[in-house]
This record gives C-alpha cells, sequence and structure tokens, in this order.
C-alpha cells in the first residue's frame, strides 16, 4: 500500500445517503490516478459514516472536500478525529484553497464562454459562492479566488455573489449583461440546485450557470496531486553525511 486517504465532506443532515454515496464515487475516480493507493470518501451528515470509514484503514490522510477553512475544517472535523480515537491524522487544506484550483476554474470557465460562442473580452463571469454570516472565510476564499481569476483571464469583469451574506447573489446577478456563473461549491446539495438558481432567475440572469466546480472531471486529478504532494512533503530525506574538512 503506498497511501491512505479519505475524503470528508459536509453532506446534507437532511438527506445524507446521495452525498455520501457522491463522496464515495469521487474516492474510486482519485483512487485512479494514485495507484496502489487506499481512497475513500465520506460526510460528516450521515451518521457514523466517518468512524466506521476510518476503522477500514490505518492512518489516512484526511481531505476535507470543503471550499475554505473554517468551523467544519477547523473544529468539528478534528473533534471528531479525536472521538473516533484518530486525533493524530494529517488534516490537509481544503479543497477550496488549492494551489492548482484558480486553474480549474480558469478553465472551465473559459471553456464554457467558448461554448455559448462568447468571447471573454464581451463577458462578466459570476462566481456564485456560499458566504457565512459569522465567519469571513468563505467570502475571503472567494475573493481570492476571483482575484487569481482577473489575473489569468481575459473576461471584462468578475463578480462574486453569496447565498448568505452580501453582496449577495441576486442583487450581484442583477444587470450583468453577457455573463456566466460558476458555482464556487463543491457539490451539487441544496445551495446549487436551490438557492442559486433561484437567485439567478430573480435577478433575470440568462446566461450559462456551469456545474459546481468540485464537480468539474479535473477534481479527481487535482485532488490525487495535492495527496501525493503532502506525503512526499512528510517524507524527510535522509540525513547528510557531514564531510571532513581538511
Amino acid at each position: 500500500m503506498q497511501g491512505e486517504a479519505i475524503l470528508v465532506a459536509h453532506g446534507s443532515p437532511a438527506d445524507p445517503v446521495p452525498q455520501e454515496a457522491v463522496m464515495k464515487a469521487l474516492a474510486v475516480r482519485v483512487a485512479m490516478f494514485r495507484p496502489g493507493w487506499a481512497v475513500r470518501g465520506t460526510t460528516l451528515a450521515l451518521p457514523g459514516a466517518l468512524e466506521e470509514t476510518l476503522s477500514r484503514l490505518h492512518k489516512p490522510l484526511i481531505y476535507p472536500f470543503f471550499m475554505a477553512e473554517g468551523w467544519f475544517t477547523k473544529v468539528n472535523l478534528p473533534r471528531r478525529l479525536t472521538a473516533a480515537g484518530a486525533e493524530a491524522l494529517s488534516i490537509l487544506p481544503p479543497f477550496g484553497v488549492d494551489p492548482l484550483l484558480p486553474g480549474l476554474m480558469a478553465e472551465a470557465a473559459t471553456e464554457a464562454a467558448a461554448t455559448a460562442g462568447y468571447s471573454p473580452g464581451e463577458t462578466q463571469l459570476l462566481i456564485a459562492a456560499h458566504g457565512s454570516k459569522v465567519s469571513r472565510n468563505s467570502s475571503d476564499s472567494t475573493y481570492a479566488m476571483a482575484e487569481a481569476l482577473r489575473r489569468s483571464t481575459g473576461f471584462a469583469q468578475i463578480h462574486c455573489g453569496f447565498v448568505e451574506e452580501a453582496p449577495f447573489l441576486a442583487d450581484a446577478a442583477t444587470g450583468l449583461g453577457r455573463a456566466i456563473c460558476l458555482p464556487f461549491f463543491a457539490l451539487s446539495a441544496g445551495h446549487v440546485v436551490g438557492d442559486v438558481p433561484e437567485a439567478l432567475e430573480e435577478a433575470g440572469f440568462d446566461g450559462p450557470l456551469l456545474p459546481p466546480i468540485g464537480e468539474h472531471p479535473q477534481t479527481a486529478p487535482l485532488i490525487a496531486k495535492a495527496l501525493l504532494a503532502f506525503q512526499n512533503s512528510m517524507v524527510k530525506p535522509p540525513d547528510q553525511v557531514p564531510q571532513n574538512v581538511s
């Protein structure tokens, strides 16, 4: 066995089984890019699922399939690991702050513009994100992504709109003209299937609404690279033999 990893998402407490299945499927795809690894997927929402997954592995890396650092990655997830007797496990930075993600976001948006027959220089890009009423972490990650995309793409303007804080998505989407909306979310759960399209409809937004970036086909290889890079960073080089100085 070359390595072990558990991909952990929040999931949907009201209906946890479908998202649990999505994470298991994602783990299978990630494992295709890491031959010899045991990769599993689970959620925090399905009772006992994380604990059962931990019991099947020895010392896995924990990969948070979240869009930002926050209470779930900094407090809730470590607390759940500790309660399961796995407090010594390494937790990677979450998906949303991966240094390769801006490139994937740029690729997804640019391809969508080409498919729609839009010139990026004459097109607005709207990033739909979660936001938070109690923490700046979610919006900070979103604004950092927007800034990275401004540097790497040719879109006329890039806007951010949030579900749970201002600027709210319906307001940010109003009056954009030719535009594309790319959801800065991991999975097609409640906000993505309900709040986002409802806000766009309220705003009269009629441009393409893309799937959440976490469902992009290149997400699996991106995660696989992150796992390998983290594992390699944990391997200390052998001590150098000191040379005699004559």
